[in-house]
């Protein structure tokens, strides 16, 4: 494939691209939009919660009369808004915004190759995930509102059409949204691991390759084999909900009426969905892991420790992710003794997860530290790691979770575990990887505004979560104040309120320095941050096939940071080995 291309026009460039490095940022910007949206969602809803059936101009401006009649917000929208807050976080931001946008920029840079392995699947994978969201937004502007069973959609009220307003015509859109979004990822991960497999460069090993790649090749791998058991969850349901079956349904009765179901099983329901649900936690918080494996050990001007221990971890975590899924059905009935094999093997997890965190903190140490605004969202990360995945290991054991479940400890851990560490890594390849992306450079100072106000405000709503959490306090309420026993903790949810709005109107301070800087920042340098890794290598103009003339030939692993006897801190992977020297991996 040669670097000299056909004239592209407006839409072959910028619309219908086939280019991996356009597709990455058309990912990029619309999971960011869908992220404003949801970040919006959790906005009002905490204010529900806070100041519960208070009269807001906001919710008048936002929700409309008919779901906020007088400023104040119906219960049965407060419900919508969870859900659909939920579902637009976990799938269109952080599963699109980490796999979608770096996935699709990095893999063909980072083992040297043109492209994709298919360009088209590439486009098509993006313009799915586009209209998913467009049909999981237009359900916001349905008469009966959107979906309301909660992003977890159990039966039977997300079964039954009647249920309640959030079980009809929202519902179905939430269904068919979500097939589309399965497929729209089957796409992408199928190519990202065709790719990895078969066109990395002369001289790329396996063992060479930056962990970054590693994550999000397993990552991919997790997709295909857990996707598709969301789908024909959300198939059946469909037919329950559709065509009369009974897949989900048993004996029910609707306002004294008896419904024909009979001889199905919610609980089954529960079982597809967290085959797929847990996979996904690990779907989003890897490529975290691996953008933040690469920026620190760039940033710390030393190779990361542990290499194929970090790579064995990433294995065994993608292994165990897909058996430890009814660690969330503790309290479905479930016999005892399956309850004590799920903990042990949610137990276990905690040991490749352990070996990652503790390479970071060696990485880290004596390290000539770079303090730029992507190493500290990589630090940020590893501690809402560390702090996050400490709770797991009571929500993990079967005798403990009963007394927490489905209370605020539940969301303080998954948040911080995952909803936050993710997002941190997302932030860290941003910093990181914009000048790769927009051939400019992100304002610095506006970058540490953004780390510091986002860091306090995020422990500041989740930490105090946890107490309320072990106070009891259930969550999914739209207000507590039915319940004399909670009015004690009526304080702590206007504390966590005000920490939530804080830091959503302080995340302008990073969009206006993505936007402003993608136009007029500084010119960024071939290799800012003198990196080892052959993205670095191409020409900062992009060209569609990345390198001009020959592909790069790769002569050594990707992290020869202050090796001995090289004059320089970095050692690209194009540099061939010298006389006698030794070739790294420990």
């Amino acid at each position: 494939m040669s670097a000299h291309h056909h004239k592209e026009t407006f839409i072959t460039k910028y619309i219908f691209s086939t280019d991996h490095k356009m597709i990455a940022k058309q990912y990029l910007i619309s999971g960011m939009i869908m992220g404003i949206i949801g970040v919006t969602m959790s906005i009002l809803f905490r204010m529900q919660i806070a100041w519960p059936e208070e009269s807001f101009g906001i919710f008048k401006l936002l929700l409309g009369e008919n779901f906020a009649p007088g400023g104040v917000m119906r219960n049965d929208i407060y419900l919508a808004l969870v859900t659909i807050h939920g579902t637009i976080m976990v799938f269109f931001v952080l599963t699109a915004g980490l796999s979608g946008t770096f996935s699709n920029l990095l893999i063909p840079l980072q083992i040297g190759a043109r492209d994709m392995a298919s360009g088209f699947l590439n486009m098509l994978s993006y313009w799915m995930f586009f209209t998913s969201c467009v049909i999981m937004l237009s359900s916001l502007f349905i008469e009966s509102g959107p979906a309301s069973a909660g992003w977890t959609i159990y039966p039977p009220l997300s079964a039954l059409p009647q249920a309640i307003p959030g079980s009809g015509l929202g519902m179905t859109l939430w269904l068919v949204s979500m097939a589309i979004f399965i497929a729209s990822s089957l796409m992408g991960s199928l190519n990202y691991i065709v790719t990895v497999i078969n066109l990395r460069t002369k001289g790329m090993s396996m063992t060479r390759l930056p962990l970054t790649v590693w994550t999000f090749f397993v990552t991919a791998i997790i997709g295909v084999v857990s996707f598709p058991v969301l789908l024909s969850a959300a198939l059946l349901l469909i037919f329950d909900r559709s065509f009369g079956t009974s897949f989900y349904l048993s004996d029910i009765f609707i306002s004294g009426e008896v419904l024909h179901y009979q001889g199905g099983s919610p609980i089954l329901f529960e079982h597809l969905f967290w085959f797929l649900g847990h996979p996904e936690v690990y779907i989003v918080i890897l490529p975290a892991m691996g953008i933040v494996s690469e920026v620190m050990a760039t940033n710390s001007r030393k190779p990361i420790f542990g290499y194929r221990a970090m790579i064995t971890s990433v294995l065994a975590i993608a292994f165990l992710s897909c058996i430890v899924w009814a660690h969330h059905m503790f309290v479905s009935g479930m016999n005892p003794f399956l309850g004590s094999i799920f903990t042990f093997t949610t137990l276990l997890i905690a040991i490749p997860s352990a070996v990652k965190a503790f390479n970071w903190i060696t990485t880290l140490w004596k390290g000539n530290l770079q303090m730029n605004p992507a190493m500290l969202f990589s630090i940020g990360m590893v501690s809402t790691f560390i702090s996050g995945g400490l709770t797991g290991i009571i929500l993990g054991d079967s005798t403990l979770d009963i007394n927490v479940h489905d209370t605020y400890f539940v969301v303080a851990h998954f948040h911080l575990v995952m909803g936050i560490s993710a997002l941190y890594g997302f932030f860290a390849g941003v910093y990181h990887w914009f000048p790769k992306m927009f051939g400019r450079m992100l304002n610095k100072n506006l970058g540490y505004v953004h780390f510091w106000v986002t860091v306090i405000c995020a422990y500041g709503v989740f930490y105090p979560m946890h107490f309320i959490g072990m106070a009891g306090l259930p969550r999914r309420y739209y207000t507590n104040s039915a319940f004399p026993l909670f009015d004690e903790l009526a304080d702590v949810n206007v504390l966590i309120t005000v920490f939530a709005i804080v830091g959503a109107i302080f995340q302008i301070v990073f969009f206006w320095n993505f936007f402003y800087s993608m136009f007029y920042g500084k010119k960024a340098p071939q290799n800012p941050w003198k990196s080892t890794t052959l993205e670095w290598t191409t020409p900062v103009e992009h060209i569609h096939g990345n390198w001009p003339g020959e592909l790069p030939e790769v002569h050594r692993w990707a992290y020869d940071y202050n090796k001995p006897g090289h004059d320089v801190d970095f050692v690209p992977q194009t540099v061939p080995m010298k006389e006698g020297e030794k070739e790294l991996h420990h």
